[in-house]
């Protein structure tokens, strides 16, 4: 848009509810993907507004209708043509995304939080875990922003988490967020192939959502995830170069009560092609999401030489 459009823009619409309608239109006409936290173009052209205005997503319906000044239009329709031009997800425009209820700093060395693990965490991981029985020792494997780990440490606070990733730029994020949540004490970021760093340790729950994009849908990916960092999403030709290694080598990081859980998102497919003996329970979700499972040390036991051979071969 041309200052010429601005002016016109600013001239015929008026309220925040005008420009919720208006960014909604636009992008939608310039058939933006939406995946980074929303599903439709209203919902992000609000997040938008209202991080413009430096208002909360939860305003009374009343403030819809408040008049904005010019200043406020232009900056709003700013970040407008920033989404269209550039194509970046909201998230990155906004450097925020929430997890778990819980509000986290993003940017482009890191992938914008969206796993149904979320989820699973809100619920305390029930029912493999209870009040009774939480897990006190926490392995948060591709940690990425930190958004998992530092959920896990919120809602269970009294547990141990480590949080750990082979990218130090990811790290500096999550170690950034871990500070931000004022848990320095509780959340430790390690460096590490998988568990090249924390050889010897064990844990109660390792939960992970590794890069595990096939190749396939790695090249058909919309333009929004190529400013996500490539490594954070892809994994080999079935995605699973890295998930081969986290079944082979969990049980040695796991206590004997402990358990695994693991996204692969639409490489469900090939895991159950890959290991059509194991027993997985793939788990579902309330508010949308597929592809997680879950094993326990039995389980990764009995399976451990053909988690090992998948991984040789």
């Amino acid at each position: 848009m041309s200052n010429t459009d601005f002016e016109d823009i600013t001239e015929q619409l008026h309220t925040i509810a005008d420009y919720c309608r208006y960014g909604a239109s636009l992008f939608n006409q310039a058939e933006l993907f939406y995946g980074h936290g929303s599903d439709n173009a209203l919902s992000e052209a609000f997040t938008l507004v209202m991080f413009s205005l430096s208002l909360s997503e939860d305003m009374s319906d009343e403030v819809m209708n408040c008049r904005l000044l010019k200043q406020e239009k232009q900056n709003i329709l700013t970040l407008f043509q920033q989404r269209v031009d550039t194509q970046q997800p909201v998230a990155y425009i906004t450097n925020l995304a929430y997890f778990a209820r819980l509000p986290f700093y993003v940017d482009e060395r890191v992938l914008v939080p969206r796993s149904p693990i979320g989820e699973l965490i809100e619920n305390h991981f029930a029912p493999y875990f209870s009040e009774q029985n939480s897990p006190q020792r926490i392995l948060d494997l591709c940690t990425g922003s930190g958004c998992i780990a530092i959920a896990c440490a919120s809602y269970f606070p009294e547990a141990e988490v480590d949080a750990v990733d082979l990218s130090i730029d990811a790290l500096d994020v999550a170690q950034l967020n871990i500070e931000n949540h004022g848990l320095s004490e509780q959340v430790i970021p390690i460096q590490s192939d998988v568990f090249s760093g924390v050889v010897g340790q064990k844990y109660d729950l390792i939960v992970t959502n590794p890069p595990y994009v096939d190749q396939e849908d790695i090249d058909s990916l919309p333009a929004e995830f190529t400013h996500e960092p490539e490594m954070g999403l892809g994994c080999g030709e079935d995605g699973l170069d890295i998930v081969r290694v986290i079944l082979a080598e969990s049980a040695l990081h796991l206590n004997d009560d402990g358990i695994l859980i693991c996204e692969v998102g639409n490489s469900q497919y090939h895991v159950e092609a890959l290991y059509p003996e194991v027993d997985f329970t793939w788990l579902s979700f309330e508010r949308g999401g597929h592809g997680v499972f879950t094993l326990n040390k039995a389980q990764l036991e009995k399976h451990a030489e053909l988690f090992i051979a998948a991984v040789i071969n």
